[in-house]
């Protein structure tokens, strides 16, 4: 029996997990014991915090794992590419590591590799004088090495931008902020998967947030309905951005913004499989193609070219106060055969500001359109 290494036992790698046991792997997940709700599906658990790489090479050596992976979780990724590195198993280089998960040093790579990006400022200080000279208000703030939407801010003036500094370096890991060029139109995100440098482009995906000030995601829909030439523009720019950032195995999480007058700027892209249901759910519900299952080959070496199978609508929707509407049709998903999963996680609808303060989701398929709720 193979042996596969998860890096994370949160809810966001269970579906990780579930395929890898339907697959007939060994599982072994690392991750801290609060919150892993992975342990109790796991073959093996370690509770070793997934940023030790030292440690979970140590235990994967020992263990004589055949992969290693880990699915929308940024903060994991220098770890998948270490231990793969060292054990020579399939997976990114180890040396790139830092320009996937810090998003200062992923613009600077797009500017040297002309991929089109927002202008950007980084800063340690909330002392902020002289940073924007070049870039017009509105700005965006952001962590460089954050997601969910957390320390995101809009800020329309120079009298709050320190003030929306302050509070991205309070989210950042490394106490780093961005600031950066504001993109107006529409966003979407494009899921990949790469075998040695050949990128497979899955889907792109619409997405509806609340907008201004924290733009936290409030929808996803597959297909993207943008214009075929424009997702022709944007399938080529990202295959760019993969390759700047040398990343040639796995899965890929780009995200771009697309002007009114067609203007397409890269604002990030993640070394992983898109959280939020993308990756786990609706590539498979929208294209047939087992995104899960390919991203586990990738890890094993077992890669098989993706094969497209069906063509179908599928979305996300996220309960929280601005959506309180959906309470009532996720209580009564059975009316509605085109919702193939909803939960209300928490009573307590919020005015949301991040990603870990939404309050549910109901995932739809459908095969006449978009579902409108």
């Amino acid at each position: 029996m193979k042996k596969i290494a998860i890096i994370g036992a949160s809810y966001l790698q269970l579906p990780l997990v579930k395929k890898a046991k339907d697959m007939g792997l060994e599982t072994h997940c690392f991750a801290w014991e609060k919150g892993a709700v992975c342990a109790e599906y796991a073959d093996f658990f370690y509770p070793i915090s997934t940023i030790n790489k030292e440690a979970i090479l140590k235990e994967c050596q020992q263990i004589g794992i055949d992969g290693i992976v880990s699915i929308a979780s940024d903060i994991a990724v220098p770890t998948v590419n270490y231990v793969a590195s060292h054990m020579n198993l399939p997976g990114n280089d180890d040396a790139f590591s830092d320009m996937v998960t810090n998003k200062m040093k992923m613009r600077e790579c797009f500017a040297k590799n002309a991929v089109p990006s927002p202008k950007f400022h980084m800063t340690k200080t909330a002392d902020v004088a002289g940073y924007t000279d070049n870039l017009a208000f509105p700005v965006i703030v952001k962590p460089t090495d954050r997601s969910g939407s957390r320390g995101v801010e809009k800020v329309e003036t120079r009298e709050h931008l320190g003030e929306a500094v302050e509070r991205a370096l309070q989210e950042s890991f490394a106490g780093e902020a961005i600031i950066e060029e504001y993109v107006d139109g529409c966003e979407v995100s494009v899921e990949s998967i790469s075998w040695q440098g050949q990128h497979y482009i899955l889907q792109i995906t619409d997405k509806v947030t609340t907008g201004a000030p924290h733009f936290v995601e409030l929808e996803h829909h597959q297909p993207s309905s943008l214009p075929s030439n424009i997702q022709l523009r944007i399938k080529d720019i990202v295959r760019n951005a993969l390759d700047a950032l040398h990343i040639e195995y796995g899965a890929s999480h780009s995200e771009l913004k697309i002007s009114d007058n067609g203007e397409i700027k890269i604002i990030e892209v993640g070394a992983r499989m898109g959280g939020d249901f993308i990756g786990s759910d609706l590539v498979m519900l929208s294209t047939g193609y087992d995104f899960l299952k390919g991203v586990i080959e990738v890890s094993l070496g077992d890669f098989h070219a993706p094969q497209i199978t069906t063509h179908k609508f599928s979305g996300v929707y996220f309960l929280s106060e601005e959506t309180k509407h959906l309470k009532s049709i996720i209580e009564n998903r059975k009316d509605n055969p085109e919702i193939v999963e909803a939960q209300i996680t928490s009573p307590l609808l919020k005015h949301i500001e991040c990603s870990g303060d939404r309050s549910g989701y109901l995932i739809y398929q459908s095969v006449n359109g978009k579902l409108e709720l």
